[in-house]
């Protein structure tokens, strides 16, 4: 009996982790931690015990703080994605130079959430060995208009790289990757 009890502390230990996270936050809010969906894009996957025996206190820190980062940039657009970078803070994005400084990030997140819509959830995390930094991944889905009014969307993964500067968490770099196109999609003509 006493063995049996052991063998499961560690789940124990993160259902009481997970379960005030989340009864405390929205869905929205803990981006990492919703129910599964038919569209992926849609929700993040379903963290819990059961699925994740393993996470960590530090893990969990590092996904709602993911879900706080996307939240954030999906009501306040690139001003509040740019003021979540660390002063050194780095950009990496698919067929673009990198963009280096919370300064510079700045000057060229200039989207409107109306405009452009960015969103993601973390699908995983990694605390460092001295839980002064980490990195979360995962994915993500962009929506704008092209000059015809239309919808465009892309997806792909992140991977975005924490670290504490002053005791706060700060993005020490962003980087992201588009999907590839679906079968047939690269050779299709535009839609008029």
């Amino acid at each position: 009996m006493a063995s049996k009890l052991l063998r499961s502390l560690p789940l124990v230990a993160a259902t009481l982790l997970l379960a005030p996270l989340a009864a405390a936050q929205s869905p929205t809010q803990l981006s990492g931690i919703n129910p599964p969906s038919a569209d992926p894009l849609s929700k993040g996957p379903t963290l819990s015990p059961l699925t994740m025996p393993t996470i960590t206190p530090g893990e969990l820190e590092l996904i709602k703080l993911e879900g706080e980062f996307s939240d954030a940039v999906a009501k306040g657009g690139g001003k509040a994605f740019a003021s979540w970078f660390a002063d050194d803070g780095i950009t990496l994005s698919n067929g673009k130079p990198p963009v280096r400084g919370r300064d510079a990030i700045a000057a060229v997140a200039t989207w409107n959430p109306v405009d452009y819509q960015l969103t993601w959830y973390a699908e995983g995390a990694q605390m460092g060995p001295n839980s002064l930094s980490g990195f979360t991944w995962g994915h993500y889905t962009s929506t704008a208009k092209d000059k015809n009014g239309q919808p465009v969307s892309l997806s792909g993964r992140y991977i975005t790289v924490w670290k504490k500067v002053k005791g706060q968490w700060k993005v020490a770099l962003d980087a992201s990757a588009d999907d590839v196109p679906a079968a047939g999609d690269c050779c299709a003509l535009p839609k008029p």
